[in-house]
């Protein structure tokens, strides 16, 4: 700040990447928002195994690699929710057949772009990998109550609660470890 604007040398802050929550305007019907957060749930399983493997702390490998567990299980339950609600067993499509997603275009939870994600971390420090990670999770609690108080459906609303519950968890466990580093 000494000198004001005119000592500014064009120097810019750097920290994590904005991860807030991005706005999704194809997602409005129950399905889609299903079929969003299956998306966003996918890109966060990707980001934190290629995290997992990419790290060399081994509590923190210990956690990405629960937490890849746990994205996919979330994923799961969307799928078994959309079953149920829809009457189908089956859609090979799900989740392509609710919502378009740009081929090649993978979201985190947080509204990132994974392949923004995985270039900001790289050569970064586990500290600064958990911090993104605890900004991303945030935003998919936010975005979990947003997607339970959209919906009609007993059923959506009781996933969607489950799912922000535990994001709640995550960013619990991912703010524990944060504080450790």
């Amino acid at each position: 700040m000494e000198g004001g604007i005119n000592a500014w040398k064009g120097l810019v802050a750097k920290g994590i990447p904005d991860a807030g929550m991005a706005y999704f305007e194809p997602a409005k019907k129950t399905g889609e928002l299903i079929a969003l957060a299956w998306y966003l749930e996918e890109g966060s399983r990707k980001f934190y195994a290629e995290m997992a493997r990419r790290e060399k702390d081994p509590e923190a490998v210990g956690l990405l690699n629960e937490l890849v567990d746990d994205e996919e299980r979330h994923k799961t339950s969307l799928f078994q929710l959309q079953q149920t609600l829809s009457g189908r067993k089956s859609d090979p499509a799900f989740p392509g057949s609710l919502i378009g997603i740009k081929p090649g275009v993978e979201y985190l939870e947080g509204g990132m772009l994974l392949s923004e994600a995985l270039e900001w971390v790289r050569g970064k420090e586990v500290r600064e990998v958990l911090d993104l990670s605890v900004s991303l999770e945030v935003n998919a609690v936010d975005l979990y109550i947003k997607m339970e108080r959209k919906v009609q459906e007993k059923e959506a609303r009781q996933v969607f609660q489950i799912l922000s519950n535990q994001e709640k968890i995550h960013l619990e466990r991912l703010s524990s470890l944060l504080e450790k580093r």
